[in-house]
């Protein structure tokens, strides 16, 4: 097993921030074909379900009329990528864009238990998902996806503000970037 790790920690895409690229390049993916999608009667009618069960979301209808509410939804995910996009080169809009994501991602995670005959009851109900239950599953891992986007593009946009400050002293530095400026300082 030591071995299998030795070599895993050779491989130069698994070092640096490769990851951190590939996820928030991934996110803006997402969001470009999220938001488009909204475009099209087609996914106005698949959508009514999640509106009428969404705890937090429910009011849209009422106040844009459904399609209304999906070009809003369009709109805001185009917003939240182009805002995730341009966190590649600055972190306080990259900062933006994940807490929108949070957001969109967690008025979909609460529909989960307010949607009805999302549980198999065939196969006992709960936790055999199935429909739309099955399909916003996947929110979960986005939600997580977008805390680590917000955390690190937070670490990154504070440190990138205190760092000049920061010369003498690591006792202050917030959210464990201590080990980050004591990096930077000794490749100097």
């Amino acid at each position: 097993m030591n071995w299998l790790l030795r070599q895993l920690a050779k491989i130069r895409l698994l070092q640096g921030d490769f990851d951190y690229n590939l996820v928030r390049a991934s996110m803006v993916i997402i969001f470009f074909f999220f938001g488009y999608q909204k475009w099209f009667d087609y996914e106005a009618k698949e959508l009514i379900p999640f509106f009428t069960h969404g705890p937090l979301i429910f009011w849209m209808p009422a106040v844009f009329g459904v399609k209304g509410s999906t070009y809003f939804l369009g709109v805001s995910e185009w917003v939240f990528g182009a805002l995730i996009l341009a966190g590649f080169w600055n972190k306080k809009l990259g900062v933006l864009g994940a807490l929108g994501a949070v957001a969109s991602f967690l008025c979909t995670v609460t529909i989960i238990p307010f949607m009805p005959d999302g549980w198999a009851k065939s196969a006992g109900g709960f936790p055999a998902m199935v429909g739309n239950v099955a399909f916003l599953m996947k929110d979960v891992v986005l939600l997580a996806v977008s805390v680590y986007l917000l955390k690190q593009d937070l670490i990154r946009a504070t440190l990138a503000d205190k760092t000049p400050r920061a010369a003498g002293s690591l006792a202050f530095a917030p959210f464990g970037e201590q080990n980050t400026l004591r990096a930077e300082r000794t490749m100097k």
